[in-house]
């Protein structure tokens, strides 16, 4: 077993994970460390604990200290700098007329690096951008291409729910997030329902995705045959969550009855058309562009 401390350089980053080297350490820390792009500056979330070596990817960095004031001073201080140099990277880029969106822009704690992170439609030569900044401001320059996702993780905001959005406010890392989750939870395959401001599916589809899994597994499908009560009638809606099914029967003087049934009371006899309609079809291959 190993001690290890989870530090996080970022709000709603991911936690990378250092040795404390006998150093006396608790969450809510702010620490100096040295990680492959240089000497960082970062913030405890994860107090220290023993974990099994191969959960580790080794080698295995140590924290150089705890910080100190002059080092918190020196963190704020790069974070004005950071907006200065926001400034002068638009006219840089208005000057070399790129076609290309400037996101957000980072100082590594030691100043030995600056990164420049943005989006853009296509590949974008910036080689004479780089040449550029690296004259004004005598240090590395990395520009580094992010995604839609990634964007709306930096700049935040409020989600369609009201809240801000779980990508800046607290999510370390994305989750794959696919069409069939909407599909399983009986949401609306409508685009605009169900993407986020990314303009990509929204996350949140994923937190209850298990639970629905699990569950569809005990129910049929809406259109399947199937024995309830005695009698025998066709699946008209499913509920999940609640492990429920609304059944259709015919009766004999012509009218039709829809009665709620618990998945225990059924018994499969046929399976229906399960294809999709043409609407969802039409949707289903627009939200397939929001899975990228």
């Amino acid at each position: 077993m190993i001690k290890v401390v989870g530090i996080r350089f970022k709000k709603a980053g991911k936690i990378y994970y250092f040795d404390p080297d006998k150093k006396w350490i608790k969450k809510g820390d702010f620490v100096v460390v040295e990680t492959s792009r240089g000497i960082e500056f970062g913030q405890v979330v994860v107090g220290p604990k023993l974990v099994k070596e191969e959960e580790i990817i080794q080698p295995l960095k140590k924290v150089l200290r705890v910080a100190t004031n002059e080092d918190i001073k020196r963190n704020e201080e790069n974070r004005k700098k950071e907006l200065e140099a926001f400034e002068i990277c638009l006219e840089k880029i208005e000057k070399h007329q790129l076609d290309m969106k400037l996101v957000d822009i980072e100082y590594t704690f030691d100043n030995n690096k600056v990164i420049f992170y943005f989006t853009a439609d296509g590949r974008v030569d910036f080689r004479e951008l780089v040449k550029d900044l690296a004259s004004v401001f005598r240090t590395r320059i990395e520009l580094r291409q992010i995604g839609v996702r990634d964007e709306a993780k930096m700049i935040g905001g409020l989600g369609p729910c009201g809240r801000p959005m779980c990508c800046s406010a607290f999510l370390g890392e994305f989750s794959p997030v696919s069409i069939k989750m909407a599909k399983e939870q009986k949401l609306s395959l409508n685009p605009s329902k169900i993407s986020g401001i990314c303009s990509r599916l929204m996350c949140c589809l994923n937190y209850e995705h298990h639970i629905y899994e699990e569950n569809m597994e005990d129910l049929p499908e809406v259109g399947d045959k199937v024995k309830a009560g005695g009698r025998i009638g066709v699946v008209t809606d499913v509920n999940p969550l609640l492990k429920r099914v609304k059944v259709k029967h015919n009766n004999e003087d012509g009218t039709e009855e829809y009665i709620d049934y618990c998945c225990i009371q059924l018994e499969l006899l046929e399976e229906g058309n399960r294809g999709s309609n043409e609407n969802e079809i039409e949707n289903i291959k627009e939200l397939k562009e929001l899975e990228k």
